[in-house]
């Protein structure tokens, strides 16, 4: 589950964690107490989280400005950390409805704050308090009934794994029956298969009372059924195309492709709902 209910400094946060890898200022010692924890097993989270980042980029991009996708769903938000998804959307579709979904009580705050900065976005930047475990309660609210009027992108960027079986099936496929025909499903998950080490990783949050489940290719790619995957499919981040329609390259890197992609250790994927 995600993070929810007062502000309790001596409990690492899931959001605040992250926060920390990518060289964020919104975390507490409790959580860099938990992160040099998940460092120690998996060197190469930081390289991971900003990876993970990169890809809400490109998917976003490619879904707002290939697919003319005006409606979003960020499911997880976590800390604002720029680029923001409403900022890359807006780039591209400046009439864009954005909707963000989180209750851990920091992301709150600065989400609140950002939206109140943000002058130009006349109320299509909305936040919700919401456990996406109570995924009913955030189908039946207003904000999200108010992005049903065209196809949604609904992006679950490394929050999936956050859930124990069954909840993230449920979350997905409940929020992708509601959502029109044309919506766009974007994931980014953690997996053992690429690096042993993630099975560590997920054993130090759930000792720090935090779930975490990483999963193999086959249990993220069943997120995907019934929709229309779009090429290259369930891959690593670097096989995702870029801008210019191909795949990133590795630059000055020495290393096999097994050995990059043990760094990063997660799959990700984008589909159409047919």
């Amino acid at each position: 589950m995600t993070d929810g209910g007062a502000l309790d400094t001596n409990r690492p946060s899931k959001a605040r964690i992250y926060d920390y890898f990518l060289g964020g200022k919104d975390n507490y010692p409790s959580d860099r107490a938990a992160a040099a924890q998940v460092e120690k097993v998996f060197p190469n989270i930081r390289r991971a989280a900003r990876e993970n980042r990169d890809f809400m980029v490109k998917a976003t991009k490619f879904i707002a400005g290939e697919r003319g996708i005006r409606r979003f769903l960020d499911l997880g938000t976590g800390i604002p950390t720029a680029p923001n998804l409403h900022q890359v959307v807006r780039e591209i579709q400046p009439d864009s409805r954005i909707l963000y979904v989180d209750n851990d009580p920091v992301v709150l705050a600065h989400s609140r704050a950002l939206g109140e900065l943000d002058d130009t976005a006349e109320g299509l930047v909305g936040f919700v308090d919401i456990d996406l475990a109570d995924v009913d309660r955030l189908i039946e609210s207003d904000e999200f009934r108010n992005l049903l009027d065209e196809p949604v992108g609904v992006s679950c960027f490394g929050i999936l794994h956050f859930f124990p079986d069954p909840v993230p099936y449920t979350i997905v496929d409940k929020i992708m029956a509601a959502v029109p025909a044309g919506s766009y499903l974007s994931i980014t998950h953690a997996t053992p298969d690429l690096n042993p080490a993630l099975a560590e990783v997920g054993e130090v949050y759930r000792n720090n009372k935090m779930d975490a489940f990483p999963r193999t290719y086959a249990e993220i790619s069943h997120f995907f059924r019934d929709l229309d995957l779009i090429d290259p499919g369930v891959v690593v981040s670097r096989l995702w195309p870029t801008s210019a329609g191909s795949p990133a390259e590795e630059v000055g890197h020495a290393k096999t492709a097994a050995e990059i992609d043990a760094e990063v250790a997660f799959f990700c994927g984008v589909a159409r709902k047919p």
